[in-house]
C-alpha cells in the first residue's frame, strides 16, 4: 500500500512537472518531425522586443520555418502564455490554414485564417503580463490537410481538435516579455 502511494504522488508530480512546462495543451506531439522556428526579433528563449507587447505596438514578431516535412499541406500557430493564474494558458495567437509553401511571417502581419485569442478578438494580441517576466510560447504545426475546415474566429480549443490526426510536424519557439 506504501509503494502505490509512493507512485502515485510521483506520477501526480511528473505530470505538474510536464504540464507547467508552457507547452500548449491538447495537441499531442510526440513522435512527430521537429523542424526549427525562429525570430530575427529574438533568440529562443530571449526577450522579446517592446513593439511586440501592448506598451509598445502590439506587433507580431517575424517568424520564420524551414525544413518542414515534404508532405507538408498547410500550417496552423499558436501562441500562449503558460505563467498566467490558474491551470490553463492565456491564447495570444490563433492563425490556422497557412499555406504550405509559406516560409515566414513579417513582423506586423499574418497568412491564413485567424481565430480568436483570449481576449475574444481574431489575430495577434502581443505580451501584457501583469508583473514580472512571462514567458511566450509559439507552436507551428505542420499539417498533412490544406485546410483545417474551420471558419474564421475559431478558438483554440476548436483549433486543436480539428488538429487531431493531421499533425506531421512541429516547430517551437519561447520569448520572453517583462511589462516596464
Amino acid at each position: 500500500m506504501r509503494n502505490a502511494r509512493i507512485l502515485f504522488v510521483v506520477a501526480v508530480v511528473l505530470l505538474a512537472a510536464c504540464q507547467s512546462s508552457g507547452n500548449p495543451p491538447g495537441v499531442d506531439v510526440s513522435g512527430v518531425f521537429r523542424f526549427p522556428l525562429s525570430s530575427p526579433n529574438f533568440q529562443d528563449t530571449g526577450m522579446m522586443p517592446k513593439v511586440t507587447g501592448c506598451l509598445g505596438e502590439n506587433k507580431s514578431p517575424e517568424l520564420a520555418w524551414n525544413s518542414m516535412p515534404a508532405d507538408t499541406r498547410s500550417l496552423a500557430l499558436i501562441m500562449t502564455d503558460p505563467d498566467v493564474p490558474g491551470d490553463i494558458p492565456f491564447t495570444h495567437w490563433v492563425l490556422y490554414d497557412i499555406p504550405a509553401g509559406t516560409t515566414k511571417l513579417a513582423a506586423g502581419t499574418q497568412v491564413g485564417v485567424s481565430g480568436l485569442n483570449d481576449t475574444n478578438n481574431a489575430g495577434y494580441m502581443g505580451p501584457c503580463p501583469p508583473s514580472g517576466i512571462h514567458r511566450y510560447y509559439f507552436r507551428l504545426y505542420a499539417l498533412d490537410v490544406p485546410s483545417l475546415g474551420l471558419p474564421a474566429g475559431a478558438t483554440r480549443t476548436q483549433m486543436e481538435t480539428a488538429l487531431k490526426g493531421h499533425v506531421i510536424g512541429v516547430a517551437d519557439l519561447m520569448g520572453r516579455y517583462e511589462r516596464k
